[in-house]
């Protein structure tokens, strides 16, 4: 079955809607920028709110941009999270997995195949559209690419696909992609930072079941 992440969960209810739907992870965006943002306190309410992975519930998976050492720790402090989704280059990323010992993921802008990683040392790549000069955020930005440059690609790692992602095209983005698994965040907003249960679950559906 296509796993599915939502990020940018911010509120209880959209947490235990998503528990409710066995979505496979959400996200909790640390990076203060992000109209997602919540603080480690909030993400450790929302983390309470719902069944860990170990009866059920989704993984949580932090997301950090050029995040120091120091601020995830301190995030680690106050909410135990599963996986964490880094911005930054390889190294980092490897420097990281290996600070905190936890599975690690790398979030990767694609223009072309070249982009796509052949040797890995993490646990797994986001991959999406590559980053604009101008951005003001990585990610939620609701861009897409050329999802036919992973269909043929010999991942190294676990690897989901994300980036402008929606209930309306994520069917089209499995079938071009091969991806195992897609990521949303704005694709399923009614505004920026605010989630809509019921595109949550039209985008579950389509995508699991292409319903």
């Amino acid at each position: 079955m296509i796993g599915v992440k939502i990020c940018g969960v911010r509120d209880v209810s959209t947490m235990q809607f998503c528990g409710g739907l066995q979505v496979d992870w959400v996200g909790f965006v640390f990076y203060q920028a992000s109209p997602r943002y919540v603080t480690p306190e909030q993400a450790k309410i929302l983390n309470d709110s719902a069944p860990s992975r170990s009866l059920g519930g989704p993984e949580r998976v932090g997301l950090f941009v050029k995040a120091d050492d120091e601020a995830i720790e301190q995030t680690l402090q106050s909410v135990k999270l599963d996986v964490l989704q880094i911005y930054d280059t390889e190294e980092r990323a490897k420097a990281i997995r290996e600070r905190f010992g936890l599975p690690t993921w790398l979030a990767r802008g694609v223009a072309s195949s070249s982009d796509l990683p052949s040797r890995s040392e993490l646990d797994g790549y986001v991959i999406e559209a590559p980053h604009q000069e101008g951005d003001g955020r990585p990610g939620g930005l609701g861009r897409t690419f050329d999802w036919t440059l992973t269909k043929s690609w010999s991942a190294p790692a676990f690897w989901m696909l994300a980036g402008g992602l929606n209930p309306s095209n994520v069917g089209n983005a499995l079938q071009a992609s091969g991806a195992p698994a897609v990521d949303v965040s704005s694709g399923v907003e009614d505004s920026p930072g605010h989630k809509s249960h019921d595109l949550i679950k039209k985008f579950v559906e389509k995508a699991r079941f292409g319903g």
